[in-house]
C-alpha cells in the first residue's frame, strides 16, 4: 500500500515520516512555505529516538501524481475547515483501472472532532475514522517534533460508519511497524467523541497560551462537564476518561517542556484559521 497523506503538518508528517522509516511508501501533501521546504530539505522529524530527515515524495494536489494506484490509501490530516477542498480534489483523482478515488479508494480521517468523517462519507464509498492521540509541534516550515514514549501515538482507526474490516487491519499492522498502537475498534466514534471533549482545551490554550494556571485548569474542567452534559442530552455515547486512560497508561508519555497544542500552533503559525 501507498500512503498518501493530504495534510503533513504536525500530526500528518508524523505518521508519514514514522511509516516511512518502517519501510512503507509515502507522499506527503502540503502547500506554501511547508510543501517547498519538504522539496528542498526533507522533512526533518525529532522523535524520542532522535531527529531524522526523511527525503519523501512531496506533492501539492492530486494531478502531480497523476492516475492514483488501486492500492492508495488517503489518510486526510488537514483541519477540519480545508476537508470539504480536499475531500473534493482528491475524490476526482482517477484510479488506474477505471474510476475515482472516492469510488475505489479508502480514505482516513485522522483529525480532532467528528465533521470529518461526515462529509468524507457524503464523498468517499469507503471512510475510515481515526482517533488521534499523538502530541505533535509544527512551528516551523520542513519542521515536525512528535516526543512521546515509549510509543509515538496511539491511533484507535475504524469504520466511520460503525464496525470494521480487513483492510483497517492491515493499515494497523503498517501503523504498529511505525512506532503507533492502532487498535480497531468497532465504535471508532466513540473514542473520537470522547477525544472531542479533551480537545475542549485547545480554545482554552488558544485564547490564554499554553502555560499552566490554576484559572485555566477550572475553566477546562466546567467546558468538558458541559460537553459531557450536551452528548448525553442528545444520546452521544463516548469513552469514558477511564476507558481513555486504561487504552494510554505509560504508552505515550510526553517529557516535560513540550508547549501548545493544535489551535495554538495554528495561530502562533499565522495560518489566518483555526479549527
Amino acid at each position: 500500500m501507498r500512503y498518501i497523506i493530504i495534510g503533513a503538518g504536525a500530526i500528518g508528517a508524523t505518521i508519514g515520516g514514522r511509516l516511512a522509516e518502517a519501510g512503507a511508501e509515502v507522499v506527503l501533501v502540503a502547500r506554501g512555505a511547508h510543501a517547498r521546504a519538504l522539496k528542498a530539505d526533507g522533512l526533518r522529524l525529532t522523535t524520542a529516538d532522535g531527529t531524522r530527515v526523511h527525503r519523501i515524495p512531496v506533492a501539492e494536489g492530486p494531478a502531480e501524481l497523476g492516475e492514483l494506484r488501486p492500492d492508495d490509501v488517503l489518510l486526510l490530516t488537514v483541519k477540519t475547515q480545508d476537508a470539504i477542498a480536499a475531500l473534493d480534489a482528491w475524490g476526482d483523482a482517477e484510479v488506474t483501472g477505471g474510476g475515482t478515488a472516492a469510488q475505489r479508494l479508502p480514505v482516513l480521517c485522522a483529525q480532532n472532532g467528528v465533521e470529518s468523517e461526515r462529509l468524507a462519507l457524503r464523498r468517499f464509498a469507503r471512510v475510515y475514522g481515526v482517533c488521534v492521540w499523538l502530541p505533535a509541534t509544527f512551528l516551523e516550515p520542513g519542521v515536525v517534533s512528535a516526543l512521546c514514549a515509549p510509543l509515538t501515538g496511539i491511533l484507535h482507526l475504524g469504520l466511520a460508519a460503525g464496525g470494521a474490516d480487513a483492510k483497517a487491519g492491515r493499515i494497523a499492522a503498517d501503523l504498529e511497524k511505525s512506532g503507533f498502537e492502532a487498535p480497531v475498534v468497532e465504535d471508532v466514534m466513540r473514542w473520537k467523541y470522547a477525544k472531542l471533549l479533551g480537545n475542549l482545551g485547545n480554545a482554552v490554550q488558544a485564547t490564554t497560551g499554553p502555560e499552566p494556571h490554576p484559572a485555566k485548569a477550572a475553566l477546562l474542567l466546567r467546558a468538558r462537564r458541559e460537553g459531557r452534559a450536551v452528548l448525553g442530552a442528545a444520546g452521544i455515547a463516548h469513552a469514558s476518561d477511564e476507558e481513555q486512560a486504561a487504552a494510554r497508561d505509560g504508552k505515550v508519555e510526553q517529557p516535560p517542556g513540550v508547549r501548545g497544542g493544535s489551535s495554538w500552533q495554528s495561530l502562533r503559525r499565522g495560518t489566518g484559521s483555526i479549527e
